[in-house]
């Protein structure tokens, strides 16, 4: 085995480890008393006014989704912040269509009706 995947192994063992013996210790050195008032849920010291297992309507989902999309879209700009000097015009172009290309996509999404809650 080359020796470069030492430190690997032992950041490995140490990262598997090291969760493990604190979950044990926490749960041998908390106190353990379960009853149901301990176990309602707990709002802001207001009873639940309903069950937490309540529907949601399937645009709050595609709301959702639209923002994990172009969330993840828009972190595609650092590798071109980080090289910016580098890529020089070429660069701003291609930034220029893939920001033209996502507020594309946002217009769609607003046209379509996905941004209304109601």
């Amino acid at each position: 085995m080359p020796p470069g995947y030492l430190p690997l192994f032992i950041f490995l063992a140490v990262a598997i480890l090291l969760p493990t013996l604190t979950l044990v210790a926490a749960r041998l050195v908390r106190p353990s008393a379960p009853s149901r008032t301990k176990l309602e849920p707990y709002e802001c010291g207001i009873k639940a006014a309903s069950n937490s297992r309540g529907r949601y309507t399937v645009r709050f989902y595609i709301i959702a989704i639209l923002f994990v999309i172009f969330d993840v879209e828009t972190i595609f700009l650092l590798p071109w912040a980080v090289q910016y000097r580098t890529l020089g015009w070429f660069g701003v172009a291609e930034v220029f269509v893939f920001l033209s290309i996502l507020i594309v996509g946002y217009i769609w999404a607003y046209k379509k009706g996905a941004f209304e809650w109601v």
